[in-house]
C-alpha cells in the first residue's frame, strides 16, 4: 500500500515534534521544496523556499532546530490525490520561555513512493 500525503505529514510533524532532524530530513525526496511561510518573510526573503537537501537542512536548523517545543494542532485535513492540505495550529515554545500559536493551513505533496516533494506552510508571518 502506498504511503499517502496525510500519513507523511504526520510523520513529519512527529518527527519535528520530537527533534528528530534526521528522522524528518529522510522523509523528504531529494528536489523537494520547504516553504514556511509562502512567499517572502525574515525565514525566506525572496520568497523562493528551500529546495534540496542541503537547504532545508539549513532550514531545520535555523528554525525547527531553534525551538524547545513544538506541538501540531490539526483541526481539519483534506486528503487529494498526491497532496494534503491540512488545517490547524502549530504550537512553539521558545528556550526563552517565549510562546508562540501559528495558525494556517500545511500542505504537503507526496512523489507517489513514500517522499515528500513539497511542503507549504500557509500562514501571515505578522499576524
Amino acid at each position: 500500500m502506498l504511503t499517502t500525503a496525510r500519513e507523511l505529514a504526520r510523520r513529519s510533524q512527529a518527527a519535528a515534534g520530537a527533534g528528530d532532524r534526521a528522522g524528518w530530513l529522510a522523509l523528504f525526496a531529494d528536489d523537494a521544496v520547504v516553504e514556511d511561510p509562502v512567499g517572502p518573510s525574515p525565514l525566506c526573503p525572496d520568497g523562493q523556499g528551500h529546495r534540496g537537501a542541503a537547504a532545508i537542512a539549513a532550514f531545520y536548523d535555523s528554525v525547527i532546530g531553534q525551538v524547545e517545543t513544538m506541538r501540531f494542532e490539526i483541526e481539519r485535513s483534506y486528503l487529494c490525490g498526491d497532496e494534503v492540505a491540512d488545517v490547524g495550529a502549530i504550537h512553539l515554545k521558545f528556550p526563552t520561555g517565549d510562546t508562540m500559536r501559528v495558525n494556517g493551513v500545511f500542505t504537503y505533496r507526496t512523489d507517489g513512493t513514500g517522499r515528500i516533494t513539497a511542503l507549504r506552510a500557509f500562514w501571515e508571518f505578522g499576524a
